[in-house]
């Protein structure tokens, strides 16, 4: 009731403003369970799917957005209680995983769709990272579900890691066949199945998407962004300290140099002064010296 009037106010006007193309939507099964496993570009990719979809799309969500105190944390819990979020606490030794997986089987079982970004979080620079190996794979093996591979495209371009106002322009969904991996029925805690399980995923993702893939996990590149950017700006800091201390010294060579010209020119002036004073001596000298020349002849 809830999910259907928060789709509805919100799924329409963004279907009416952003007009999001869509390919591949028959490839959702009309009833039943599946697990739709998405590449993660925006922060807006968990409402853009469930608005061009006739069915329900449970995602999970940090427990922190549901568990904010104030007005504007109750409004938020609503909110994503409304599009279909579930809470996952992320404390814990095994953080999210094991509260996702036990979220998405709940799901599954109760034969609806369940929504994953394999990656674990939003790519920093829009291209395809390594997907995570524990949630998708043990859920689809735990449960038989198929997985749906799903490409959001343009969506970054939209809304940003850290924008807050989305521009104008139209995303793409491209929505793959579903993936059947009975083959690994109950080896859901064999670790090189729910890896091979987890590439083939992302392998599918690569090929809708025609992002670039990148062997490492998202998290990790983010992390070697905020070091990069903490050395770049590091790196700025010392620059612009070396800068003022050049600056400073080259100041105080010119005040030194200006103090030495200026003595210079107070010597070279005490100089012409001395040979000023010499000079009116000398003319004094010769004045006397003619004035006694003069008297002799005049005696």
């Amino acid at each position: 009731m809830i999910y259907g009037a928060v789709k509805f106010s919100i799924g329409g006007p963004l279907k009416l403003a952003f007009r999001p193309w869509v390919e591949g939507l028959e490839n959702i099964p009309a009833e039943g369970p599946a697990i739709l496993a998405s590449n993660h570009l925006s922060f807006s990719d968990s409402f853009f799917l469930p608005a061009v979809l006739d069915r329900k799309v449970t995602f999970i969500a940090k427990a922190e957005y549901f568990t904010t105190p104030g007005i504007k944390g109750r409004m938020t819990a609503a909110f994503f209680k409304g599009v279909g979020q579930l809470p996952v606490d992320r404390s814990g030794a095994r953080g999210a995983g094991e509260a996702a997986i036990k979220s998405g089987i709940d799901v599954i079982e109760r034969g609806e769709l369940f929504g994953i970004y394999p990656e674990g979080t939003r790519s920093p620079d829009g291209r395809l990272y390594r997907g995570k190996p524990g949630g998708l794979a043990r859920v689809a093996l735990a449960t038989g579900a198929p997985v749906i591979p799903v490409a959001m495209i343009d969506t970054e371009k939209i809304q940003p890691p850290g924008k807050v106002l989305p521009k104008l322009m139209r995303p793409g969904i491209r929505i793959g066949k579903p993936l059947d991996f009975g083959r690994y029925q109950g080896m859901e805690h064999d670790r090189f199945v729910l890896r091979a399980v987890t590439d083939e995923v992302m392998y599918e993702i690569m090929k809708l998407s025609g992002q670039e893939y990148v062997d490492i996990y998202a998290t990790a590149a983010k992390r070697q962004i905020a070091e990069a950017a903490k050395a770049e700006k590091q790196a700025q800091k010392q620059a612009g300290q070396a800068r003022k201390e050049a600056e400073k010294t080259a100041a105080e060579k010119t005040a030194e140099k200006t103090a030495e010209q200026g003595q210079k020119a107070q010597k070279d002036q005490s100089g012409r002064t001395a040979e000023k004073d010499n000079s009116a001596d000398q003319g004094d000298k010769d004045d006397k010296g003619n004035k006694g020349e003069q008297e002799r002849s005049g005696s």
